[in-house]
């Protein structure tokens, strides 16, 4: 009915905000995610001022929880106390365009002795840049299982 939907609605903007809210005061400004967030949850985002970035594939998440030295985060995963366990330092987020595509400039703080960079690919046509991209991925593989045999 009418009024199930309403209250239904009330209570998905109460949860999204109480998140956000929770969220912020942990001390968290970025929220990157794998899926695409709810609309509510983007508004009490920008009222709160928490960035969020959605959308990032499993390899995108991988790379920034291995940079960070991170786990992925689940509501259950969080401290008896409701203390938020897994943050990073971000040193700064920006949004990039390049031509028609947005993106998100992160700036992380490397765990450990790694210390990350950011190098961005531009060509005249996608194609170009997807074999220039693919050619370095492949290249930044080999160089990863090569460091990984090393610390072994």
């Amino acid at each position: 009915s009418e009024a199930q939907y309403r209250a239904a609605r009330r209570w998905g903007s109460r949860s999204a905000r109480a998140a956000v809210e929770r969220l912020r005061g942990g001390g968290v400004g970025l929220l990157l995610s794998s899926v695409k967030q709810d609309e509510e949850l983007l508004h009490c985002a920008r009222l709160l001022g928490v960035s969020v970035v959605e959308g990032l594939s499993e390899e995108e998440v991988a790379l920034v929880r291995e940079i960070a030295g991170l786990s992925p985060h689940s509501p259950s995963g969080d401290g008896s106390d409701g203390e938020i366990m897994e943050t990073a330092l971000v040193t700064f987020c920006r949004p990039l365009v390049l031509g028609s595509r947005r993106y998100a400039h992160v700036g992380l703080a490397g765990a450990g002795d790694f210390q990350p960079h950011c190098l961005v690919l531009c060509g005249p046509v996608d194609a170009v840049i997807e074999q220039h991209a693919a050619a370095l991925q492949g290249a930044l593989t080999m160089l990863q299982q090569l460091c990984k045999s090393l610390v072994l």
